[in-house]
C-alpha cells in the first residue's frame, strides 16, 4: 500500500500541506470542502506537489517537516529548484536538516539531481512507535489508536495481545483511528517488536529492580526528536505493568511524576502523556488564533465609565452618599481590569445607551 504527502495551493494563495493513502480521493474530497477546516474555506486548490511513501509513518513525517518550512522552501520544492531550496534550508534551518534533504539519485550536486529525479524528504527521525506488551482489553487498544493519532502517532505494535488479534471490541473506541489498528503488527515478543529500535523507553511507576537511566515524557521526547534511529514507548498490560524482563529490554525507564497513593493511570492515559510531550516539538496543526484587537485609547475607557456613573446615579444607585467615592472606585478598578478593545467599548456604551432610554408605556 503507498501513502504520500502532498502541497495544496488554495484560493487565498496559501499553501496546504498533509498526508493520505489514497491520494485522488483525498484531493477530490479537499476540493468539494467535505474536508472541514482550512481548505474548505480557501477552495478550490491545486495539487502543486506530492510524494510516494512506503509508510503511514514517513509520509506523516515528510508532512510535518513540511509544515516548518518558509513560504520560500515550499516554493523551490514545489518548483524542484535544488539550488533555491539548499539556499534556503541552509539559511532557515539547522545543518543537520539541510544535510538530510537530498535527491532519490544520491548526488548532491543541485544540477544532477534535478536531472534525475525529485527530492527525497528526510524522515528522520521518524515518530515513535508505541509498543502494547500483552493488552487484555480490546477497548483500551482502541482507545490508544484514538489518544497516538490525536497526536500525530500513527505506528502501533502489539505483543501477544490477551484475546488475540484483531479484536472487535477496538475498533468502536478507536473513534476514526481505525487505520492505526488495521496496520497494527502483532509480535510474539519485546525483543521482536523493538528489534530495528535504536531508543527504547519501557513505561512504568515501579523501577522493577532494574538499573537504568530515569526519564520524564518532556526529556524522553527531547531525546527522540535528536535521535538517530527508530524510536520506540513500550507499555505493559493494564492491570500490571511491565514485567521486570519487559523493562530490561528497554534502554530507559520512562516514568512521570504522580501521587505515591495512587500511582495508576490507564493505558490510554499513559500513551497520550508521551504522544502529547512528543507532539509539543512536532509541529502539528495548532487551533486558529482570532486576533482580540488593540486595546481602547484611555479617553474611551474613561468616556464609558462617566457614562456608566452618569446612569447610576440618575437611578440613585450611589448610596449612602458617602460611599460613592469608595463605589465608584470600585467601578473604576473592575472596569479597567479587561483588555477592552474599541468594539467592546462601544458595545457597552449602546447598551447603556439603551438603557438609559424613557420606557414606552
Amino acid at each position: 500500500m503507498a501513502f504520500y504527502s502532498y502541497i495544496l495551493r488554495c484560493a487565498d494563495g496559501s499553501y496546504y500541506t498533509g498526508h493520505t493513502d489514497d491520494l485522488e480521493a483525498r484531493f477530490a474530497a479537499h476540493q468539494s470542502g467535505a474536508i472541514k477546516g482550512y481548505t474548505s474555506e480557501r477552495i478550490p486548490v491545486e495539487l502543486m506537489w506530492s510524494q510516494e511513501f512506503g509508510t503511514r509513518a514517513e509520509a506523516m513525517a515528510s508532512e510535518i517537516q513540511i509544515k516548518g518550512w518558509s513560504r520560500k522552501k515550499k516554493e523551490a520544492l514545489i518548483a524542484g529548484n535544488w539550488h533555491k531550496l539548499k539556499e534556503a534550508a541552509i539559511s532557515h534551518t539547522s545543518p543537520s536538516l539541510s544535510d538530510a534533504l537530498r535527491l532519490r539519485s544520491g548526488r548532491t550536486e543541485g544540477e544532477a539531481a534535478l536531472e534525475n529525479g525529485l527530492m527525497e524528504i528526510s524522515t528522520s527521525p521518524l515518530p515513535p512507535v508505541i509498543v502494547l506488551v500483552r493488552p487484555q482489553l480490546g477497548e483500551n487498544i482502541g482507545k490508544a489508536a484514538r489518544a497516538m493519532l490525536n497526536f500525530g502517532l500513527t505506528e502501533m505494535r502489539l505483543v501477544t495481545p490477551r484475546d488475540g488479534w484483531p479484536n472487535p471490541d477496538a475498533g468502536p473506541a478507536a473513534a476514526g483511528a481505525d487505520f492505526i489498528l488495521d496496520e497494527a503488527q502483532v509480535y510474539e515478543t519485546l525483543a521482536d517488536a523493538v528489534a530495528d529500535c535504536a531508543h527504547v523507553y519501557a513505561t512504568t511507576v515501579r523501577k522493577r529492580g532494574v538499573t537504568k537511566p530515569v526519564v520524564t515524557p518532556e526529556e524522553a521526547a527531547r531525546e527522540i526528536h535528536g535521535a538517530q534511529g527508530r524510536c520506540a514507548y513500550v507499555f505493559g498490560p493494564e492491570r500490571s505493568g511491565l514485567e521486570t524482563e519487559d523493562v530490561a529490554v528497554a534502554r530507559k525507564i520512562l516514568t512521570v511524576p504522580i501521587n505515591p497513593e495512587f500511582g495508576s493511570l490507564n493505558l490510554a492515559q499513559a500513551v497520550i502523556l508521551c504522544a502529547y510531550e512528543w507532539s509539543k516539538q512536532a509541529d502539528l496543526a495548532q487551533p486558529t488564533i482570532t486576533e482580540l484587537g488593540e486595546p481602547a485609547p484611555q479617553a474611551e475607557l474613561e468616556g464609558m465609565i462617566e457614562q456608566l456613573n452618569t446612569l447610576l446615579e440618575k437611578v440613585g444607585y450611589f448610596f449612602p452618599p458617602d460611599r460613592a467615592p469608595a463605589t465608584k472606585l470600585t467601578l473604576r478598578n473592575l472596569l479597567t481590569k479587561p483588555g477592552w478593545n474599541h468594539l467592546e467599548v462601544r458595545t457597552l456604551r449602546g447598551v447603556l445607551s439603551h438603557l438609559n432610554r424613557p420606557r414606552e408605556r
